[in-house]
């Protein structure tokens, strides 16, 4: 495994990429920054084809996706056409679909037991599949929360975990204990930073804010996380600087 590498994860910048010329222009503004590589998520219905070649001529990799439940259950075999067109390894999906959270710890256990079919023919393809976390997975059922039941339930070979530290800190949990639960199991981290406005919790770009990096970064190497994906959901100012804002203070952290 070489050095850990900075991702962009596009669902940042959502708004600019649901055309190719859009796409084209954002993949430029990231690369400019520094990012070497980014996550596809929730880009709009362009060929695949045609992203492969607006991330060649801009110099970026994909270093994973979030790709769709529906497309997982339904599609499955153009999702690993698309990876492999991408050099892609890796798949993952945002949430867990409402209709399993719904069900409450039944919908969890139900849950993981279709991921694990999905992640066994993605393994079987040469390709991994990570779950990203939200906050709600933290519910207790007995003395589980709902993240220990998905990777309790789960082969590590078959659902990787793709932890999110902004919604682990939100849902009460410790990001640096849960990235090194997953160690051996996590390719990809998604990096954000929480900040305290009006009483409220609220996204901030990595280093601005309340979380403890030092911790959060010893635990991801300890873990053997190869990609850092900067995300976040909501910006208080434009997108891209708010990625430039990471970019700047994961690499004064030691991070390229």
């Amino acid at each position: 495994m070489g050095h850990p590498v900075l991702a962009a994860q596009l669902y940042t910048v959502r708004q600019f990429t649901q055309t190719p010329e859009g796409l084209e222009t954002t993949f430029k503004k990231v690369r400019e920054i520094g990012y070497r590589s980014v996550q596809i998520s929730a880009i709009g219905p362009i060929d695949p084809a045609k992203v492969k070649e607006l991330l060649d001529e801009a110099g970026l990799t994909v270093c994973i996706t979030h790709t769709g439940y529906d497309r997982l259950k339904n599609e499955l075999p153009a999702v690993i056409e698309e990876h492999r067109l991408w050099g892609c390894k890796n798949v993952a999906i945002g949430s867990m679909p409402t209709k399993f959270r719904e069900m409450g710890e039944q919908g969890f256990l139900e849950f993981a037991r279709e991921a694990n079919e999905i992640g066994r023919a993605l393994y079987d393809a040469g390709l991994t599949f990570s779950y990203h976390n939200h906050a709600f997975e933290f519910q207790h059922f007995g003395k589980r929360v709902g993240l220990d039941i998905i990777f309790e339930e789960t082969d590590p070979r078959y659902l990787k975990a793709e932890i999110d530290t902004y919604w682990v800190q939100y849902g009460g949990g410790d990001p640096a204990a849960w990235i090194r639960k997953m160690k051996d199991r996590m390719p990809v981290v998604h990096l954000k930073d929480m900040v305290i406005q009006d009483g409220k919790q609220i996204m901030a770009e990595v280093g601005e804010g309340n979380l403890n990096w030092p911790a959060i970064l010893d635990a991801c190497r300890e873990a053997g996380v190869e990609w850092y994906a900067v995300e976040q959901d909501i910006c208080q100012r434009d997108p891209f600087e708010s990625l430039a804002i990471s970019y700047n203070n994961l690499k004064a952290m030691g991070l390229e």
